[in-house]
């Protein structure tokens, strides 16, 4: 277990998965800002993904049992566990539904473990964007409203350095000589070390340089998703559909992962791959039975067929 801060109050709980690949870093020092100390679950494994699979609804996506199982790892070793609603940041910037029922599915489902669970909503379109949403928790947790809104202001500041940092990074990737890669998929998936990161190992071992999707400015591939299709209806869909946009010409081949049964996935991975034109495109989806062997021979597969068309095979 990792732990920050200081000992004002009680630790705070955070399952490092989901939207924790999107928003960690706001939700850490925010915090960290108001000296409250955390604590998060293990690194993803195969252990935290069957506890998660058993617990969690048979309907739900492969991401969202990860999440219950890491929910699960943290009861009891903290006060309480944070686990905030994202509804939007206003009427055509939607989250999926998940993120809105997560709270309550995760209190339901340990609702006799006398664990404690805290949250915060982001809301727009009902009064609560995310500065007053974090200002509330923040009295929720004993704070005063000018010390709430104050580490809100230095943990999105450090939300958006980080990635300002990431978008140079991909920016200087590009330029590197090489085979390049485009992994397209939501941060929970890429970034986690059980399903996202036994992929980048393989690429990187086979030579390729991986871009991400998820590493570019929000706003940036928001914009690219909107000329492409105006009606992408989730705002993490659009920023995938963007990124792929943004970087289709100067890739030589993307890999769409994704996590079934990801509805939003199911529509926006049909869409590119109708659509995208003169650069191969390698559909992965990621399920509780997948097996890395079986994932690296379709990745060699794909790879051989960008080599082929680099004219390295004959």
């Amino acid at each position: 277990m990792e732990e920050t801060g200081g000992n004002r109050i009680p630790a705070i709980g955070i399952p490092r998965a989901l939207l924790y690949y999107r928003y960690g870093t706001l939700w850490e020092h925010f915090f960290r800002a108001l000296d409250v100390p955390v604590i998060l679950s293990p690194l993803s494994s195969r252990g935290i993904l069957d506890i998660g699979a058993r617990l969690a609804p048979d309907e739900g996506c492969i991401s969202l049992k990860m999440f219950i199982g890491h929910v699960e790892a943290l009861i009891g070793k903290c006060e309480r566990i944070f686990i905030p609603r994202y509804s939007n940041y206003g009427y055509t910037d939607l989250f999926c539904t998940r993120y809105e029922g997560i709270y309550d599915q995760a209190r339901n489902i340990f609702h006799t473990s006398g664990q404690r669970f805290i949250t915060c909503n982001i809301d727009v379109m009902n009064g609560s964007p995310e500065p007053k949403a974090f200002e509330q928790l923040g009295v929720e947790l004993g704070f005063s409203e000018r010390e709430s809104r104050q580490a809100w202001k230095e943990a999105a500041g450090a939300l958006e350095q980080e990635q300002r940092a990431n978008d140079r990074l991909q920016k200087e990737l590009a330029g590197k000589p090489g085979m390049k890669v485009l992994l397209a998929g939501h941060s929970y998936v890429l970034s986690d070390p059980y399903l996202g990161k036994p992929i980048r190992d393989y690429l990187e071992a086979a030579g390729a340089v991986i871009l991400r999707t998820d590493a570019l400015d929000p706003i940036t591939s928001r914009k690219a998703s909107a000329r492409f299709s105006p009606t992408c209806r989730w705002l993490v869909s659009e920023e995938v559909v963007g990124g792929v946009m943004l970087w289709k010409e100067k890739v030589d081949g993307i890999i769409l992962v994704s996590a079934f049964p990801c509805g939003p996935d199911s529509m926006t991975n049909e869409l590119l791959i109708r659509r995208i034109k003169g650069v191969p495109v390698l559909p992965l989806i990621l399920d509780i039975q997948s097996g890395m062997a079986g994932i690296e021979t379709r990745i060699e597969s794909f790879l051989d067929i960008i080599r082929f068309q680099k004219g390295e095979m004959v």
